[in-house]
């Protein structure tokens, strides 16, 4: 995965606009940005849109989508106007790779996880139309162990049914997840996350004020997860 130098635009807090721009890539401790800033980890399947879901939230094609799953190498850093820096890991489930590169990238990404101070908590990309396999499990129990909290998105929402969504949400919450629905093509959903994200892991409880779930506009397409007779 390339990227470009640029700025986009978002607004995560009503009337609140954040400058975001790619920071650095790193593979070792010694290279991670020095200035501290609270941190929160991008993860998930090497095809699940991570980096779709970057540029939903820049408003910019910051981060360019490969056709070719398992292309992030490197954790790659992402500085939000100076309040939040991004943190996107190399994706899994990618057998294609070497086994020994796949090993690397464990490596480098346990060693980030456990070693960031800054770390608030890890937002988890999954494919909605993927279920909850070992290899989440695994991610989430390590997760768990080191203190981590998890969101979990399930993008890609735009590509199915009702039924799907009321399906893969249920599987979620069976794990002990609140689950988001997103659709970072649609950018339905991904609203909600960042000012979760915002609100939970970036502001102080003074800082975030008020409940902003309760200034949200209902979709009923993406909030509504009765199942469909």
């Amino acid at each position: 995965m390339d990227f470009k130098d640029e700025v986009g635009l978002i607004q995560p807090i009503p009337g609140v606009f954040l400058k975001f721009v790619f920071e650095k890539s790193a593979v070792f401790p010694e290279h991670y940005p020095l200035k501290k800033y609270p941190e929160v980890a991008i993860a998930g399947r090497s095809n699940s849109g991570k980096s779709s879901f970057i540029n939903s939230w820049a408003q910019s094609k910051l981060a360019k989508v490969s056709g070719s799953p398992g292309k992030t190498r490197l954790l790659n850093f992402f500085l939000v106007e100076n309040k939040l820096r991004l943190v996107d890991t190399p994706g899994y489930g990618f057998a294609s790779r070497p086994a020994n590169e796949r090993k690397s990238w464990q490596v480098m990404i346990e060693t980030y996880l456990s070693s960031r101070e800054d770390l608030k908590g890890l937002v988890l990309i999954m494919d909605i139309r993927r279920m909850w396999s070992e290899e989440e499990q695994m991610l989430a129990d390590w997760c768990h162990a080191q203190g981590i909290q998890i969101f979990v998105a399930l993008n890609k929402a735009d590509k199915v049914t009702q039924k799907i969504k009321y399906a893969a949400t249920k599987n979620i919450e069976a794990q002990g997840f609140k689950p988001f629905v997103i659709s970072s093509k649609s950018k339905k959903g991904v609203e909600k996350l960042i000012q979760n994200i915002w609100t939970e892991w970036v502001l102080k409880p003074d800082e975030a004020g008020r409940d902003l779930d309760d200034n949200l506009d209902m979709d009923p397409e993406f909030e509504d997860y009765s199942e469909e007779e």
